[in-house]
């Protein structure tokens, strides 16, 4: 599995970012996601998707404002960031779990293939 994140960068307040994760070698069973890491705190849980498609899974933070969503024809899953906050500033990553259960979706230690991350700054 390969995952290659792009579409971070400086934003003000109020503003929308998109970003994008093109992913290699995944299986319909997995589970793709994306959590954040701010300086000196653990790497969240952002939101998450079946790759097959269906329900998707939203941390209570971002829920309305945070949209994840997948290209079928070039393997990209997306992060619609809307409403951004000072507070989202962070370090994104892309992880998928090949053998993804509903339980598990929202841990981290689910996740067995990630990406480089892509930073994101919100300035207020």
């Amino acid at each position: 599995v390969q995952l290659v994140e792009s579409g971070g960068g400086l934003v003000h307040a109020g503003d929308s970012l998109r970003l994008s994760c093109v992913a290699a070698g995944v299986l319909r069973t997995s589970a793709v996601a994306w959590f954040r890491q701010a300086p000196g705190k653990e790497r969240a849980f952002v939101a998450a998707m079946w790759w097959s498609g269906g329900n998707r899974y939203y941390a209570d933070s971002v829920k309305g404002r945070f949209i994840i969503s997948r290209e079928n024809t070039t393997n990209t899953v997306y992060l619609q960031m809307n409403g951004l906050e000072p507070e989202d500033t962070a370090m994104y990553y892309c992880a998928v779990d090949l053998a993804a259960h509903p339980n598990t979706l929202t841990h981290r230690r689910s996740y067995n293939y990630w990406g480089q991350g892509t930073q994101v700054t919100v300035s207020s």
